[in-house]
């Protein structure tokens, strides 16, 4: 499946599919400068602000639907996503995190996690999309198209990144060919294997992304002075477009928003740590310590722990994009950032992540100027939780610039 859904996630791809990220963006900007002429002050939580934009992104990225969570902020997709990304109880968790510990047991078992009303809608919504676009004809670069694809067992991919790691044919996969950038995928993929990619990408496409925008924030409110320096790099850009729209390769070319970026993720990374499976038995031997790790073990790697270890990275509670900096980069050591996982079981769609996050920046900050307002809870606290969720919330001021 990682094979098949690679070349979704390009960067071809993601330069078709910008445009409808800024859309999102921009539609966002646009909703609260019109209350801001209206006389209104906007004081936001950002992690609600950020889902519903998440959300947006998600549902014209990958699905094909337009909305605005903002204007119409009861959408059904946006209810029904926020329900997906909230826990009934203890018992979920407990299920959650049997269905990882002891996979042979849960598929045996099958417990539910999802409220079934909810997984009803979400199979129904994808599915019928398919219908509409094979009766209508309607081809889109996106996630929908590519399964489409995969159940008509008419997926050949020309990958048109040869330098692009996430195009990479993965070894594990089953592949029939592979040949001169050629693909055939020729395994018979069920209908619930098709929507669980749907699935997955909707959940991490807006709780991953919406968390990392929030935490961004957060860290551009209590350090004004790296948010002054982000801006004018923002508007020293947006001057250069004689009134165009950014494109995918401008703001790849924008360093210091990359090192802002980089940075809140190495700080406060959404996902606190991975596991692999041991595939030969390995000797670890550092000097001090020597073990054998058996072939099959399962391994945990404490990303949270590592990121913010003072070995790796001083000063780690201190934010510091410089640590990303052409002249500082090559410091840190490899394997010790891994905010997206490495090698071929990384996330595979870290580049879309990372452009949606950088969109919403660039639009945000170049017409408001992020300030705290009386909620604002510095410094952060966390909840006691098996994930990266504040304690109050990231509240703050958006104060419209005049440019």
């Amino acid at each position: 499946m990682r094979a098949t859904l690679s070349p979704a996630f390009t960067g071809s791809k993601m330069r078709q599919m910008f445009d409808l990220t800024s859309e999102c963006a921009e539609d966002v900007v646009k909703h609260f400068l019109s209350k801001v002429k209206s006389g209104e002050r906007i004081n936001a939580e950002m992690k609600e602000f950020a889902t519903r934009y998440t959300n947006d992104v998600i549902a014209t990225c990958a699905f094909g639907l337009k909305i605005n969570s903002f204007s119409n902020p009861d959408n059904d997709f946006y209810k029904n996503g926020i329900s997906l990304l909230t826990y009934r109880g203890w018992w979920d968790v407990v299920k959650s995190i049997a269905k990882v510990s002891i996979a042979k047991i849960t598929r045996v078992f099958k417990p539910k996690i999802v409220d079934e009303t909810i997984t009803n809608w979400f199979k129904s919504s994808i599915l019928d999309t398919m219908t509409k676009r094979r009766e209508k004809n309607i081809v889109r670069p996106d996630m929908i198209n590519i399964l489409m694809q995969l159940r008509e067992g008419s997926l050949t991919h020309q990958t048109d990144d040869s330098k692009d790691e996430n195009v990479a044919h993965d070894e594990f996969a089953v592949v029939e060919e592979s040949e001169l950038g050629k693909m055939k995928v020729t395994r018979k993929w069920s209908e619930n294997e098709l929507i669980a990619q749907c699935f997955i990408f909707f959940l991490a496409g807006m709780e991953v992304s919406s968390w990392a925008i929030t935490f961004v924030v957060y860290e551009l409110i209590v350090n004004p002075d790296i948010q002054q320096k982000l801006y004018e790099e923002i508007v020293a850009v947006n001057d250069g477009l004689d009134g165009k729209r950014i494109t995918y390769d401008l703001i790849q070319k924008m360093k210091f928003l990359d090192q802002v970026v980089s940075e809140t993720l190495r700080k406060w990374p959404i996902v606190l740590e991975t596991e692999r499976m041991c595939t030969k038995d390995y000797v670890y031997d550092d000097g001090e310590k020597k073990f054998m790790i058996e072939k099959g073990s399962s391994i945990i790697y404490p990303i949270y722990a590592i990121q913010r270890d003072p070995k790796y990275f001083p000063n780690p509670d201190i934010f510091d994009p410089t640590r990303f900096s052409d002249a500082n980069k090559h410091n840190i050591l490899p394997g010790s950032y891994a905010p997206f996982g490495i090698g071929p079981r990384s996330c595979i769609a870290s580049r879309f992540a990372l452009m949606e996050i950088k969109v919403m920046l660039y639009y945000l900050l170049l017409n408001f100027s992020l300030e705290p307002n009386k909620n604002t809870q510095i410094p952060l606290k966390m909840k006691r939780t098996i994930a990266m969720v504040t304690e109050k919330g990231v509240h703050l001021e958006l104060k419209p610039r005049k440019i």
